[in-house]
């Protein structure tokens, strides 16, 4: 299970394995046994069943691969031959190294943005950012200064053929350059088309503690319902707007004091914290969808 690695790099031995399955007893110990007799060493583990009798079982599992005495895709194969057909398992393999690649889609809106490049810059986001991708040039400068390659997507007028054409040149542009794409206050409703050829996961960070106040403006709506709390909630994109799965999400409280300004501001910081934490779950495979919910180890 190898590949381009930096020798230096602890993500360079790290494989990690995600199961779903009806739950009975024995899985944990098929898995441990089966990666046990192939020499891996296992560094965690976390599992959850839905109920103790006919529930739903999840697992992730990382482990050490320096020992293991077989290629990624021999594993694979024996895995699913002797563990996971027999479990009925869905489940999934794959090393930590190299990292996957990101693309960032952002209007005008730059607090998102500039945490991912600045916890990217910094180490803490395992992955690499490959390229920005904007329906405005403005924040060209901000990005570049990261090093990081900004596109501006043409439009047109901003009607339904220039979006097509918009979609069309992103699809050109995250071609063999991405593996998931992050909308980090991107104010474009993606087409279901382009998600269906997209062929990646799309993160969103909606500005709301959803599924209230979906929809454009949420911290008008909950300024005129009068909120205690706001919110903000990161999510998968689907072609139903706002309502794929949901992935992190947090909440401040607020009064009748907060004017909606007031609750913009106290936004942004909620929504650069949960998109981050979105992200970075995502990028270590902590999380499994199951339907429209996740299960997030």
């Amino acid at each position: 299970m190898t590949s381009a690695q930096s020798p230096r790099d602890p993500r360079s031995h790290t494989a990690r394995l995600l199961i779903t399955c009806a739950d009975r007893p024995g899985i944990v110990a098929a898995v441990t046994q089966f990666l046990y007799a192939h020499g891996a060493n296992i560094t965690q583990l976390d599992q959850h069943s839905t109920d103790p009798e006919g529930g739903k079982f999840f697992m992730r599992l990382e482990f050490q691969t320096p020992h293991l005495d077989l290629g990624l895709a021999a594993f694979r194969a024996a895995f699913e031959q002797v563990v996971a057909a027999p479990f009925g398992m869905a489940w999934s393999a794959r090393q930590a190294w190299p990292p996957r690649k990101l693309a960032v889609f952002v209007s005008r809106h730059e607090h998102c943005l500039l945490e991912m490049l600045w916890r990217w810059s910094r180490g803490e986001l395992e992955c690499e950012i490959t390229q920005v991708l904007s329906n405005h040039p403005d924040l060209r400068e901000a990005v570049e200064r990261f090093g990081v390659p900004f596109h501006v997507l043409d439009n047109g007028a901003g009607d339904a053929p220039g979006k097509r054409q918009a979609e069309e040149q992103a699809l050109d542009l995250l071609r063999d350059k991405a593996d998931v794409v992050v909308l980090a206050r991107y104010m474009q409703i993606l087409s279901g088309e382009f998600l269906d050829r997209v062929g990646m996961p799309c993160i969103n960070i909606h500005h709301s503690f959803l599924p209230a106040f979906m929809g454009a403006d949420p911290y008008r709506q909950a300024f005129e319902r009068g909120v205690k709390i706001i919110g903000a909630s990161a999510h998968y994109v689907t072609a139903e707007l706002d309502a794929g799965p949901i992935i992190a999400q947090d909440v401040a409280p607020v009064s009748h004091r907060h004017g909606v300004e007031a609750l913009k501001e106290l936004g942004r910081d909620l929504e650069r914290r949960v998109l981050a934490k979105a992200v970075r779950a995502h990028l270590e495979d902590r999380i499994i969808t199951d339907g429209n919910k996740t299960v997030v180890f």
